[in-house]
């Protein structure tokens, strides 16, 4: 695994999202009441990027065709959605936002 800096915690306001890209992997960052998620950027359902959903209840919406996704988990919570997402370990510091990635993958 490796913990890798995306984001100073000031780039990111409360209930806003921003992609960026690890590895070669796009990821979701997620600031929700000042809780932050990371999940893959890309609906397990059709080529749609989930940071451009809207943000309820710690789940996110995909933009195309509505298919819910829970952010602490990346588990598919509504169809047309059946398979999770990839959902990333956070850490944060006094001013920084980390991801821990797999680097073998």
């Amino acid at each position: 695994m490796g913990k890798f800096k995306v984001l100073n915690k000031s780039e990111l306001q409360n209930n806003e999202s921003k992609v960026v890209n690890v590895n070669e992997d796009s990821i979701a960052v997620f600031n929700v009441e000042g809780e932050y998620f990371a999940i893959n950027d890309r609906c397990s359902h059709a080529e749609a990027s989930l940071s451009e959903g809207e943000v309820y209840d710690c789940k996110v919406e995909c933009p195309l065709h509505g298919a819910e996704f829970d952010l602490r988990t990346g588990e598919a919570l509504t169809p047309p959605a059946s398979k999770a997402v990839v959902c990333y370990q956070i850490t944060t510091d006094e001013n920084s936002i980390y991801i821990e990635v797999d680097d073998n993958a």
